[in-house]
């Protein structure tokens, strides 16, 4: 996978450079501004820009689980009138993250067919990966944030004054829980199936896959008791963990070799997943198509790029969370949106 050197694009195997020991490590993200309402500045004192409708564009792609995440806020939140989107295709090329058609990103910028055009629109001598998502300030041309679980929270409240949308997927009182819970789901899950996936030692690998199916087992005893993760309130951390969920049998089961079990060997991790899928909006935000096209297209670990036709997949089936009945509300303090 390709990536850019002093600002200039260059082919070769990024991997290559977040490998150590035959085990994978993600490289950080690069662009962690912030915006908030007023353009005061970030939680921890991060720069800042004022929320405005318009001004901010996702660039992201389906079959990268840390975009949707971003998707799945700006739809609960009710932004899609606010923050416009651009679609990647699924498949990495020698060219990165590329898009069909060019992509308009505002008077600066303007309209671009690569990821890495607003890498070096934002740095013209950044070195680096290109990844999704960007959120993309139109207005200035540049890069915001590159870090999903920034532009989650970011999401989360700054356009509120905008759309009048007061729901809280990261509640104050709530937050020790889950960040509790969502160093696991990162560490385990999130980022294991990639560990799993990229490895290149049998120990690496089997050292992922375990750690991920400890935590799956984790979860499913969890689930059968709490209609989330932190109990009666869907939160940021449902969010994080349905992102790799829905991608588990569809792709990292067979591609990555996470094939102890599939997901649907769990039956509350599965009930779960299929009520947030059936959710309006979210359905949407999760293109089972994308998804395979995109991970069978890495050509180090199916060089012959086939996408399976399997496996079936039923997500519209009815699923049994309303058993735990009282226990669902989308977010804290905020009305009772389920309907299933």
């Amino acid at each position: 996978m390709p990536q850019l050197v002093d600002g200039k694009w260059e082919t070769g195997d990024v991997a290559a450079s977040e490998m150590k020991d035959g085990a994978f490590h993600r490289e950080p993200t690069s662009f962690r501004n912030w915006i908030t309402a007023d353009g005061s500045p970030g939680p921890d004192g991060q720069p800042a820009l004022p929320a405005e409708a318009g001004r901010y564009q996702l660039f992201v792609a389906f079959i990268c689980p840390w975009a949707s995440r971003t998707l799945m806020m700006r739809n609960l939140k009710g932004l899609q009138d606010i923050i416009a989107v651009s679609i990647s295709e699924p498949e990495l090329g020698e060219n990165g993250w590329t898009y069909a058609k060019p992509q308009d990103a505002g008077p600066r910028a303007g309209s671009i067919r690569y990821q890495h055009e607003l890498y070096t629109a934002s740095d013209p001598h950044y070195t680096g990966k290109v990844s999704v998502p960007v959120l993309w300030d139109r207005k200035e041309g540049r890069i915001v944030n590159n870090e999903s679980a920034d532009i989650i929270r970011i999401l989360n409240t700054a356009f509120n004054h905008l759309t009048g949308d007061r729901q809280d997927f990261y509640p104050e009182r709530l937050r020790p829980d889950i960040d509790r819970w969502n160093v696991p789901i990162y560490e385990t899950v999130n980022n294991g199936v990639y560990r799993a996936g990229f490895a290149r030692t049998q120990d690496a690998y089997e050292e992922a896959v375990t750690r991920l199916f400890e935590t799956l087992d984790r979860l499913e005893a969890h689930l059968a008791e709490n209609r989330y993760i932190v109990g009666t309130h869907f939160t940021e951390a449902d969010i994080r963990l349905f992102v790799t969920l829905i991608r588990f049998d569809a792709a990292y089961f067979g591609a990555f070799k996470c094939n102890l079990r599939r997901l649907e060997d769990y039956p509350n991790l599965s009930n779960y997943l299929r009520e947030i899928y059936q959710w309006p909006g979210i359905r949407e935000t999760a293109r089972i198509d994308h998804i395979k096209r995109g991970y069978y297209s890495i050509a180090h670990i199916n060089p012959a790029r086939i996408v399976p036709l399997g496996p079936l997949l039923d997500l519209e089936r009815a699923h049994d969370r309303a058993r735990l009945a009282g226990q669902g509300v989308m977010a804290a303090g905020s009305a009772n949106l389920l309907s299933n």
